[in-house]
């Protein structure tokens, strides 16, 4: 009898590959875990002798946790040591660290000062958290000049987040002349770089005509962009483009879809929109209870200028419920409210 033994062999041979390449992959794991151990003790060594530059950057580790423990305390230390010696970036992320109360009590004076050091060094991040400060009246008393020329300073450098916020100033008047031209033209310089809030307010300007020609195709394209970053208030603009048929073909199943995206992330117009849409069945089910659910955490989450439309529609809608569907619509709109994930504010 003949026997093959080819497969056999085949199977040893992988075998055996694969235990040589488990050994080297441990190896060259093991290796650079020693080489960034030994990178972190380099980096301490420097800075305990006073180097800043080292001092900044040990700061950053611990406190993004990089081949450390994570601790805030320690990196406002390290911070401190570098700032003190008149490290720009050190000055800025322990201003940050003042103002978000992180591994140092909150105080939005001591940040204003970091910032003020940075700032004057030419550090564009510094000028705009100082502009917003004097924007947002934290620290110090509320100067929209200020803040506008602090903005101007850090957008000339291309910092994306100053062109945004000294563009909405020139769309709102503040401290400087209002001038819808000059806010588009802001907006496009940080949108271009992916500022998720710019693209959404130049995709508004399109769809208004601000500043710009009037052109609802362009202004879907800003809104797309901005919504596939998350950004909620985009995601329901988009969902209103669809459901009008402005800038895109009519559909019902797609701006629902929009309207769901930006409702999740607590956005109470979408919400509304959302329930809306429940109501009468377009886009979705004809579903009242959904409907009074949506409407009801929409009422909840807005206590402005829209809150007696949504609270006026959700009786309505309640005139077409049991009182058991108005229990589980209520239920329902609990845990729908539990699930949601709002974005963290930014600057």
């Amino acid at each position: 009898m003949l026997i093959d033994c080819s497969s056999n062999s085949s199977v040893r041979r992988i075998i055996y590959f694969l235990a040589i390449f488990s050994s080297v992959l441990l190896s060259l794991l093991l290796s650079s875990d020693i080489q960034a151990e030994d990178l972190v003790e380099d980096l301490k060594k420097s800075a305990e002798q006073g180097d800043a530059e080292a001092q900044f950057s040990l700061g950053k580790k611990y406190a993004n946790g990089n081949g450390v423990p994570e601790n805030d305390v320690v990196a406002a230390d390290w911070y401190l040591k570098a700032a003190k010696q008149g490290h720009a970036e050190a000055q800025n992320n322990l201003g940050l660290m003042y103002e978000y109360g992180e591994g140092v009590p909150e105080n939005d004076v001591v940040a204003v000062e970091w910032y003020l050091k940075a700032a004057k060094q030419g550090l564009a991040l510094a000028q705009h958290n100082l502009g917003w400060m004097y924007h947002s009246g934290k620290g110090v008393q509320q100067n929209y000049l200020i803040a506008a020329d602090w903005y101007l300073k850090a957008a000339e450098q291309g910092y994306a987040f100053a062109q945004y916020n000294l563009g909405w100033m020139y769309h709102s008047g503040e401290g400087v002349p209002q001038n819808y031209i000059v806010a588009a033209d802001l907006f496009l310089k940080a949108a271009d770089q992916g500022h998720a809030k710019a693209q959404f307010f130049l995709g508004w300007m399109y769809h208004s005509g601000e500043g710009v020609p009037e052109n609802d195709v362009v202004a879907v394209e800003w809104y797309l962009k901005a919504a596939k970053q998350g950004n909620a208030t985009a995601q329901n603009g988009l969902g209103n483009m669809y459901y009008n048929g402005w800038g895109v073909p009519q559909n019902n199943m797609v701006a629902a879809d929009w309207y769901l995206k930006a409702a999740e992330q607590g956005h109470a117009i979408a919400a509304y929109n959302l329930g809306r849409m429940f109501f009468v069945g377009r886009g979705v089910p004809d579903d009242d209870v959904q409907a009074y659910a949506w409407i009801s955490i929409a009422a909840a989450q807005d206590n402005g200028e829209y809150f007696e439309d949504f609270q006026k529609f959700k009786e309505s809608v309640a005139f077409y419920l049991t009182h058991d569907e108005i229990e589980r619509a209520e239920i329902l709109a609990d845990e729908l409210s539990k699930s949601f994930n709002p974005p963290r504010e930014t600057k």
